[in-house]
């Protein structure tokens, strides 16, 4: 008796994979037909950084949990090299474009340190810094997916407030420039790893390969992106314009906050997103990890088991994740990434309070469920 062939779907994954790959391709094109093509390449820029951040498991959150809980100091040693790159290239772009370029500048004050203290602390709860969770996000994981949009809401409410918050008490911005500013960045950077290396278990001082690819790859995306938009890699400050767009959509009066009142951020608000070269990369971040995780056919991930309390706790991380990296300049990306990179003292000061939010953070997570009890 002949049996009916059951029909070749072989070519299945082949052909969503190419339909991915060329909506993606396409998205640009629409954007660069749309607004132009510096933004059309912005976006392109966005979709590497999520392609290499998720297809090479390039991150921070995680990197610094391994540091902390088991001496494995491999992935921020290759988060050092890579903001070793991007400055060596950053200080001379800087340098003859003055006034075209911008870094990545913030000041030293009671409300940035607190707030990358807490941001460190916040982003160990959701597993997940600000590009983190757009990764996590484009790549279907429920925790980020539902922390994302608390992100953005703590983000307009921490820049609401924020002129308030920096009267406590900042001292002037302190940034390095030119030749010395770049060997005393690079010679910091140095030491730090020298330092973590000291410390490391045996056997997990050798970079990955895989992490050095991807840390050449991340630093040349940063140099594009600061030639492209004329400043450093972010991403706090477009998932705050995301969320005062809606508030001005509902009627929140935005104009009455010091910050979103500015000339300039109204501007930015009445304007298309695809004008907004922050938000430009974060939706490519987004879109790079969902072509990864389509890629490996992975999208679907599995709703974890987790007590209410864990849903909460993400909630209230998520929200404090935008409101404390909005006070402290920047996330691990804006602030700590793009900070050391183009020679602000408070890239520095910002990773040594994190560092110490993230030790605390570690240690809440089993009490707030989302973890088995050491």
């Amino acid at each position: 008796m002949s049996v009916a062939a059951s029909p070749d779907r072989s070519g299945a994954p082949l052909a969503g994979r190419a339909l991915v790959i060329l909506g993606a391709a396409l998205a640009c094109l629409a954007v660069a037909v749309l607004v132009g093509a510096r933004f059309g390449l912005l976006m392109a820029i966005g979709l590497g950084y999520g392609i290499v951040l998720e297809g090479l498991r390039f991150g921070f959150a995680g990197p610094w949990r391994r540091l902390l809980t088991q001496r494995d100091p491999t992935g921020t040693l290759a988060q050092l090299l890579a903001i070793a790159l991007v400055s060596v290239a950053a200080f001379p772009m800087l340098a003859a474009n003055e006034g075209e370029l911008i870094g990545a500048h913030a000041p030293v004050g009671f409300a940035m340190v607190g707030g990358a203290f807490v941001f460190g602390a916040a982003m160990q709860i959701v597993m997940g810094c600000g590009s983190g969770t757009l990764v996590n996000s484009g790549s279907g994981n429920p925790v980020s997916l539902l922390a994302l949009p608390f992100f953005a809401l703590g983000s307009f409410a921490g820049a609401y407030h924020l002129i308030w918050w920096t009267a406590l008490g900042a001292l002037p911005t302190v940034a390095l420039s030119g030749t010395g500013g770049l060997l005393i960045t690079l010679a910091g950077l140095a030491i730090v790893a020298g330092v973590l290396l000291a410390i490391a278990r045996p056997g997990t001082r050798a970079i990955p390969r895989r992490l050095w690819i991807a840390a050449a790859a991340i630093a040349g995306l940063a140099i594009a992106n600061l030639a492209v938009a004329g400043q450093p890699w972010g991403v706090v400050y477009g998932l705050g314009l995301w969320a005062a767009k809606g508030a001005q959509a509902v009627g929140v009066d935005v104009a009455a906050s010091s910050f979103w009142g500015t000339e300039a951020n109204l501007a930015r608000i009445n304007e298309s997103l695809l004008t907004d070269v922050t938000s430009l990369t974060n939706i490519g971040i987004i879109g790079g990890a969902f072509l990864v995780a389509v890629w490996r056919s992975g999208l679907s991930q599995p709703l974890p088991g987790l007590p209410a309390k864990a849903w909460i706790a993400t909630v209230i991380a998520g929200f404090l994740l935008g409101y404390s990296s909005r006070l402290a300049f920047g996330c691990n990306v804006g602030a700590f990434f793009s900070g050391i990179s183009t020679g602000s003292l408070h890239g520095w000061v910002w990773f040594a309070a994190a560092l110490g939010g993230s030790w605390v953070g570690i240690r809440l997570r089993p009490a707030l469920g989302l973890e088995g009890r050491r």
